[in-house]
């Protein structure tokens, strides 16, 4: 460990132990030597005896930085995971991050885009209209048309404290399979390395406006959801410039309820606009924290999410889409034989792992879930019995799907906040069998034709002389298989004959040692020198 690494890990200690974090290791036997280990640190003891744990949580989070505030916002989605008195607090880690000077957002506005700030908007607001772990928001009005505008500027100095930690976390990863004994399943670099990728994509606003961009047109027109539009024009590395949008919260249920919203349609849209970014766009909003999330005010019997902050994005193979959905479906039929089967085909898990076994495994774990309302089902819970279900059979974990994981954690946690009877289920099933009878059918196959029919247009001049060099090389082929042929058969027999040969020498020279032994002479010398000859006729003729 290097010595920037040393100390950002005492640092990191530090600020848990100064906050009274250690009251979050549970007092059993195994975490002893854990607790002993804090006592022994008596000079870091609790700043803030005053304050609750979830605020000293917080507070802790936020002091380390950006990488462990994210950390923060997914815990905060999981209310079923954790009380109130915590999952309170780390809430306001969505949008209510100490924000930094407004000054100094104002100058890094006014150097990224070359001039002063009254150049391009009217009412900017030194003051932070919210503010996260990467980056502030202050409100403007463009002046070219007059039209509300919110400024997204980037923390300053904030890129080497992200990769401070993110050395950190590589070095931990290092030591991961060292420490446990199937640490090199879980493949701790792997999924390091795509949360760093993850992270600093965030730090580039040019990155999240054109995710943006691509979000807004994957829903334009979409009763579901809404993505504001971006002023390309204005966006630089460090500050982005989009439509100012009026929502509420979608963690604030009681003005959702306030405003008349249908609740239960809000949820299933929340689902359906998961499932459509995964499996229709393969293109997915990966930070969809409540802190993200808001839903307009029009039409509250019809309910439209909106969608912002959009830096980190996710999307998958065709081959990793066909694969979840086909879990997912056997997942709703409750057919396990598939599930472990499809485990087994996509090589999770080893090619030797006896499904029946797995099959089981799977049974015990997801057969309690089903025909219950979302209230009632945890994936938190789920994920981790799957976990330990997967450490039996050696399953590897897959960096590529993390951020697929984290973003199921966020819906859960929403859908549970807005609708707690909602049956997931019952609202995924048939969109996901719609979308595999899609790929799969008529409509696939008359699909591939439209896409494919342009190219096969333009190649079907060449389609003669395609044909004919087709003709030509494999007459060509042809004969150098059959020359290959006729020298494989000529240096067969010249090597049948060297054998043959070898016999003969052998033979010769045993013969010339038996007469030798016997005091015969000069036939041995005769003999042995026929051998000798017969030998180098042989090698002669399999050179």
């Amino acid at each position: 460990m290097t010595p920037s690494e040393f100390f950002r890990f005492y640092v990191i200690i530090r600020v848990f132990l100064t906050h009274g974090l250690d009251e979050l290791i549970p007092k059993m036997r195994l975490t002893w030597p854990l607790r002993f280990g804090c006592r022994l640190l008596f000079w870091m003891r609790n700043q803030y005896p005053e304050k609750e744990l979830g605020e000293r949580l917080r507070l802790a989070l936020q002091t380390l930085g950006p990488v462990w505030i994210k950390f923060g916002q997914m815990m905060s989605t999981r209310r079923d995971l954790f009380p109130p008195v915590i999952a309170d607090q780390l809430a306001l880690l969505q949008d209510q991050v100490a924000p930094f000077d407004g000054v100094l957002a104002r100058q890094q506005i006014e150097s990224s885009m070359g001039g002063s700030i009254e150049q391009w908007f009217d009412d900017f607001d030194i003051n932070a209209l919210a503010s996260a772990s990467i980056a502030q928001v202050h409100t403007a009005v463009l002046k070219s048309n007059g039209k509300e505008v919110v400024i997204k500027v980037i923390r300053p100095d904030i890129k080497p404290i992200i990769k401070a930690d993110i050395r950190l976390m590589y070095r931990l990863a290092g030591w991961l399979p060292k420490l446990l004994p199937d640490g090199r399943r879980l493949k701790p670099r792997e999924v390091v390395r795509e949360y760093e990728k993850t992270l600093l994509d965030e730090l580039n606003l040019r990155r999240e406006a054109a995710n943006t961009i691509q979000l807004r047109r994957n829903f334009d027109g979409s009763p579901m959801l809404y993505i504001p539009e971006i002023y390309s024009d204005y966006c630089h590395e460090n500050v982005l410039v989009m439509e100012r949008i009026y929502g509420i919260p979608v963690s604030d249920i009681a003005a959702l309820e306030a405003n008349g919203t249908n609740m239960k349609l809000l949820a299933e849209r929340g689902v359906q606009v998961f499932f459509t970014q995964v499996f229709r766009d393969s293109f997915f909003h990966a930070d969809m924290h409540p802190g993200n999330i808001f839903v307009s005010y029009a039409m509250p019997d019809n309910p439209q999410f909106i969608g912002i902050d959009c830096g980190i994005v996710g999307s998958l193979s065709k081959d990793d889409k066909r694969y979840l959905a086909e879990n997912f479906i056997a997942f709703f039929n409750r057919d396990y034989r598939k599930v472990a089967e499809l485990h087994v085909d996509s090589g999770w898990v080893p090619p030797d792992t006896n499904v029946e076994e797995f099959e089981f495994a799977i049974r015990t774990v997801c057969e309690p879930i089903f025909e219950k309302p979302l209230s009632e089902i945890s994936f938190g819970h789920v994920l981790l019995n799957l976990f330990n279900t997967a450490r039996r059979f050696n399953m590897e974990v897959q960096p590529q799907l993390v951020l697929l994981q984290k973003t199921l954690l966020y819906i859960e946690g929403l859908g549970r906040q807005l609708y707690p009877q909602l049956d997931l289920w019952t609202t995924a099933k048939p969109f996901l069998e719609s979308w595999m009878r899609d790929q799969v059918g008529i409509p696939a196959l008359l699909r591939t034709l439209k896409e494919k029919a342009p190219f096969w247009v333009e190649k079907l001049p060449e389609l003669p002389e395609l044909f004919y060099d087709s003709l030509r090389q494999h007459k060509e082929l042809q004969n150098s298989i059959d020359k290959l042929s006729v020298r494989l058969y000529a240096r067969n027999g010249r090597q049948n004959q060297s054998r043959y040969l070898f016999g003969v020498g052998a033979t010769l020279l045993v013969s010339a040692t038996i007469l030798f032994s016997n005091h015969i002479p000069v036939w041995p010398a005769y003999l042995a020198g026929a051998g000798v000859v017969v030998w180098l006729i042989g090698w002669i003729k399999a050179a």
